[in-house]
């Protein structure tokens, strides 16, 4: 089965993101990369001799959910944003099953392709388990990692799907409000042009491509402690997709090193942390930031 509805819907989001892509707010190479999945899409940015850096965005999204971070990570890292498989991007449609090697193999063809050796990882979303499941079978590949509401840790929720079901039928209104409540509060905090525009960016990807059906796998206990690189992950404790306390939890229990801030009246989508995401990606240490471990703080 296609991931997207229609033919006439996949060129509608490849024509955009191609539109998007020509405001891309740095100078950028755009590589092609084969792997055994087929056909990968990497935006590289920044100095070619710089630290190399490795993006991987949410489901539903491709790598220009990262633009407004590309100017401040530049200038420290060669960056690599990389469109997922399987996502409305430009690489390949390949799907590989979530509970197999092929995404880690996957990621160890478009590094070997780059030149990379060893990377830093940067992930939100279906992204952050995508990283996850990379540094898990990769531990000695990856030198630290970044994630914002990372799949895999915390219990999946179902209940945000319920909401959005009994809403559907009222139309473009009831669709707005589910998305809306899937993003969180912090939509509201963005001027309201903006978050109309990913409103809308989001109703239009939701008509045109198919999600994931099957949920992201959970890994276990064992599997965390190969997590040997720092981490740091920043979760929102209204995030009705991921239960944020149980990820805040098992990471603070199995990965003790692992930096955990817990975000107060954010959802889903989280702001931009490129401040404390940059102080830790540069830093040397374990822990690689100031921010305490385990302590919540507000997101604005």
């Amino acid at each position: 089965m296609s991931i997207y509805r229609s033919e006439a819907g996949a060129r509608l989001l490849r024509t955009r993101y191609l539109n998007a892509l020509e405001r891309w707010p740095t100078d950028h190479e755009r590589l092609q990369v084969p792997t055994p999945e087929g056909e990968t899409f990497v935006l590289a940015s920044g100095p070619a001799d710089a630290p190399p850096l490795v993006l991987l965005h949410g489901s539903g999204s491709n790598s220009t959910q990262w633009m407004d971070r590309i100017p401040d990570l530049v200038r420290h890292f060669r960056v690599y944003c990389v469109d997922v498989i399987g996502e409305p991007g430009l690489s390949a449609p390949s799907r590989p099953p979530l509970d197999s090697d092929r995404y880690a193999r996957w990621l160890d063809a478009v590094l070997d392709l780059l030149g990379v050796e060893r990377v830093r990882i940067m992930g939100m979303s279906l992204g952050g388990w995508l990283a996850l499941d990379y540094a898990t079978r990769r531990p000695a590949r990856v030198e630290r990692l970044a994630l914002s509401c990372p799949g895999g840790l915390g219990r999946q929720k179902k209940g945000f799907l319920l909401k959005a079901i009994l809403l559907s039928p009222l139309g473009r209104w009831g669709q707005r409000r589910s998305v809306a409540g899937t993003l969180g509060p912090a939509l509201s905090a963005l001027p309201p042009a903006q978050a109309e525009l990913v409103l809308d960016e989001v109703l239009r990807v939701s008509r045109n491509y198919r999600y994931r059906p099957a949920a992201l796998p959970v890994f276990d206990d064992d599997t965390l402690r190969r997590l040997t690189m720092p981490v740091h992950v920043v979760v929102g404790d209204e995030d009705v997709m991921f239960d944020s306390l149980e990820t805040k939890r098992r990471l603070e229990t199995v990965v003790p090193h692992a930096t955990v801030r817990l975000l107060r009246g954010i959802g889903h989508f989280v702001p931009a942390q490129t401040a404390a995401e940059i102080e830790f990606l540069t830093s040397t240490g374990q822990h690689g930031s100031r921010s305490r471990r385990g302590s919540d703080v507000r997101g604005f």
